[in-house]
């Protein structure tokens, strides 16, 4: 067997099923995944605690407001934490935004897990016990707190193809299915070796 050596970036809609997905490809790899721990890494770095809870806060229901300074720290610590990450490889980093920090490394492959909003929503609905209605509200408050977010701090589009190496859509496609295609277009690429 050859010596893993890559990362993989998982960006994912909310309801897409982004983190089954790196769940069951970290399983079929036996990569490590990462996903939050990368934000309290970062914000024990940036001596900043109180970071922690402003990033995780997807859909700004806390309304914590960082200065700028702060920000500028935290986002240093986490491109610095992403980079180590990617540079030890075996690896799956969630969200954070993993496509951009890391666009130009050499041995990561960058994925975007989609799905239609209408089968998001449900998704979401179905989980949490909750209208449909008010699935639809919070993958819409998601998408515009994501979008927000790439732009404000980093200039881009959330939704930009070109980002990415593949774009998955769910609709009709398991969490199983999706990882399998995933390994596929990795091996075939020139990402290292799994």
């Amino acid at each position: 067997m050859q010596t893993k050596m890559a990362a993989i970036t998982i960006s994912r809609q909310m309801g897409s099923l982004g983190e089954e997905v790196a769940f069951v490809l970290s399983g079929k790899l036996s990569y490590q995944i990462i996903n939050r721990e990368i934000i309290n890494q970062a914000a024990l770095r940036a001596r900043k605690p109180e970071i922690a809870l402003a990033s995780i806060d997807d859909l700004g229901l806390i309304g914590l407001r960082l200065d700028a300074k702060s920000r500028q720290i935290y986002h240093r610590a986490v491109s610095e934490i992403m980079i180590e990450i990617a540079n030890r490889g075996n690896a799956i980093i969630i969200g954070r935004a993993g496509q951009i920090i890391l666009k130009d490394h050499p041995l990561c492959f960058h994925v975007m897990v989609i799905a239609p909003a209408k089968l998001r929503a449900e998704r979401i609905a179905n989980v949490q016990k909750i209208s449909i209605d008010n699935g639809m509200a919070q993958i819409k408050a998601s998408d515009q707190s994501r979008r927000r977010y790439l732009r404000r701090y980093y200039g881009i589009a959330w939704d930009d193809p070109t980002l990415y190496d593949m774009i998955l859509n769910t609709a009709r496609l398991s969490p199983d299915q999706a990882a399998c295609t995933i390994i596929q277009a990795f091996e075939q690429g020139k990402w290292g070796s799994i």
